[in-house]
């Protein structure tokens, strides 16, 4: 299949997961999708039910999508805009990237976050505790050249025409409440902040979180698929096996996009964990309950 890559990015992003998310996602055309943690989008943008709720604590991030639904930002905007600042910043240097940076601290206009983004460094979505966002440049002043504008453009224009086909809902609200909206025949897709990885993409996560949600996707009626990490060369996910084994969990490696230099980005075994029996057509079998050990790993 085809993913269409979303116009934000983020550390983390499931886009060489997106195959193997909508192959064991249930068929149920009807159901109302739902993300408690749409982040930028990629899963559902790429799965495209006819409806879904989306939801993230990060207002940036939903008042972005927001206006492409209502029509605030389109195409022909972001290449005007991106085509302008481009041009500054090419002749002003890094010092234009923190002018941006700054106007968006003040002001959170969607297009600015969006230049933030896409200039900021590898990709990065980082708030400290005022909210302020504060991932450095990337160090690339021709970084808005005509190709990769033209590909921002596309972005923008795939989910802006498929906004117009569906009926998405997005929302600015903790995973609690979203969860509790999801009706009983709802699939929802969970993908948190992972637990010991890294917690300052816009809210802290931890040990209350985790169990937190554990406990409400345990009571859930909906069918639910939650991504998580499974483990690395270094060491493993404790929750898997404090939490979610009682589930169903498959793993795959997956390269991670994360770390200032490339010796720290390295494989990391996603785990993919549902409260239904998956058959995996890569895999060619159900998946069962996994119970983890050290001598496993």
């Amino acid at each position: 299949m085809k993913v269409h890559v979303p116009p934000i990015k983020s550390q983390g992003i499931k886009t060489k997961l997106v195959p193997w998310i909508q192959n064991i996602a249930p068929k149920k055309t009807q159901a109302l999708w739902v993300e408690p943690f749409m982040g930028t989008g990629v899963v559902a943008f790429n799965i495209a039910p006819k409806q879904a709720l989306l939801c993230d604590t990060n207002p940036h991030l939903i008042r972005f999508y927001q206006a492409i639904a209502n029509g605030e930002i389109t195409p022909d905007q972001v290449r005007t805009f991106l085509n302008a600042e481009g041009s500054k910043l090419l002749e002003k240097g890094e010092s234009h990237y923190y002018e941006i940076r700054e106007r968006f601290n003040n002001h959170h206009q969607p297009l600015d976050f969006l230049f933030l983004n896409r200039a900021g460094f590898n990709g990065m979505i980082r708030f400290n505790r005022k909210g302020e966002f504060n991932i450095p440049f990337c160090r690339k002043p021709q970084r808005f050249a005509q190709a990769y504008i033209t590909k921002i453009v596309n972005q923008i224009d795939y989910v802006a025409r498929l906004l117009k086909t569906k009926s998405f809902t997005f929302k600015c609200q903790p995973f609690e409440i979203t969860i509790a909206e999801a009706e009983s025949d709802s699939i929802i897709y969970c993908d948190p902040p992972y637990i010991d990885r890294h917690t300052d993409y816009y809210n802290g996560w931890g040990d209350e979180q985790e169990r937190s949600l554990h406990q409400l996707l345990s009571n859930t009626d909906s069918q639910f698929i939650l991504s998580t990490w499974h483990h690395n060369d270094f060491r493993q996910n404790q929750y898997i096996n404090l939490l979610w084994n009682q589930f169903n969990v498959l793993t795959r490696e997956h390269f991670y996009h994360v770390g200032g230099s490339e010796k720290n980005r390295n494989p990391m075994i996603e785990a993919i964990i549902t409260n239904y029996t998956v058959f995996d057509r890569v895999c060619h079998e159900p998946t069962k309950p996994q119970q983890l050990t050290l001598l496993e790993l």
